[in-house]
């Protein structure tokens, strides 16, 4: 009796022993190994940013992490990240999150075509009700993290694997590095505003221009830093000639709030939000808009 009860037992525990190595073996095939995924479409998600966002592959939905970067954030939330951010590109809070904007257009304008996926699978950290994982992301014109990188549009940061190409992760860290530097070397991105002076707690932002007119796929010397001047001109010239006492604080567009010195696109967002209002009076109710901010911006309303 006590030899089949121990026979039993030592099967039970052997077959324990099993599953368990079976179990773990395919945890670990399944990080190891990368898939690729094709054709896949990004999906329109108002929390999709530089570095993470919706996409659609094989009819299933995935929030994609990217791997190896950080973009800033897109909106006034986490505040210890954003001044993390900020520090890192020596710039202010605010400019920092409109970086954060011109990162999450540049990824739009890239991922409006079909792309490709390589991931593992591999959890990626947040909340979302979506599986959020880590990938590698392919466009027509090369990998997205370097692409960002090369702008001026994120930091080096974050989860590094080995590559699929079994490249190790510090091999594709030098490479950003690399691409990081002449970003820095051509102004681009974030580089163009970055160590200016501020003139006051409440400083506004520098110019920053647009990501469909100052970034372009990798950073070139001459053409690029020339290609900026004229718009971040064209920025400041319009808004010398907006029109004083023109624009209607209840109906004015994104665009429109944008024109006027000293407004942003967070500053126009955070306008927008609030309204309506009884008269512009009431702009110094909005959060970020102090008695100086107050007295520049109010002149250019009804």
């Amino acid at each position: 009796m006590i030899k089949e009860l121990s026979s039993s037992l030592v099967a039970i525990i052997c077959g324990a022993i099993w599953l368990s190595a079976v179990d773990r073996v395919d945890a670990k095939g399944r990080e190891k190994d990368w898939i690729t995924l094709d054709n896949c479409q990004l999906v329109p998600n108002n929390a999709n940013d530089g570095d993470s966002f919706h996409v659609r592959a094989n009819d299933t939905e995935y929030l994609v992490r990217l791997y190896f970067v950080d973009a800033p954030e897109t909106a006034s939330v986490g505040p210890a990240r954003l001044i993390e951010q900020a520090e890192y590109f020596r710039v202010s809070v605010p400019q920092v999150i409109e970086i954060g904007l011109d990162a999450k257009k540049f990824v739009d304008a890239k991922l409006s075509e079909p792309f490709t996926i390589v991931t593992r699978m591999a959890e990626g950290l947040g909340r979302s009700k979506i599986q959020r994982v880590y990938g590698l992301v392919r466009t027509k014109d090369g990998d997205l993290g370097e692409q960002l990188v090369a702008n001026g549009l994120a930091r080096i940061h974050g989860v590094h694997p080995a590559t699929p190409d079994g490249s190790s992760g510090q091999d594709e860290i030098q490479k950003l590095e690399q691409l990081e530097q002449a970003a820095k070397q051509n102004k681009l991105g974030a580089w163009a505003i970055s160590g200016q002076p501020l003139t006051g707690p409440s400083a506004t932002p520098q110019p920053f221009a647009n990501a469909s007119h100052s970034i372009s796929v990798t950073p070139t010397s001459s053409s690029s830093t020339a290609a900026m001047n004229p718009v971040e001109t064209k920025t400041s010239h319009a808004k010398e000639k907006t029109p004083l006492g023109k624009i209607d604080v209840n109906t004015a567009t994104e665009k429109e709030l944008t024109t006027v010195p000293g407004i942003g696109h967070v500053m126009a967002a955070r306008i927008i939000a609030a309204r309506p209002f009884k008269s512009a009076d009431d702009l110094k109710k909005v959060s970020g808009i102090g008695d100086k901010k107050y007295a520049q911006i109010r002149p250019y309303f009804q």
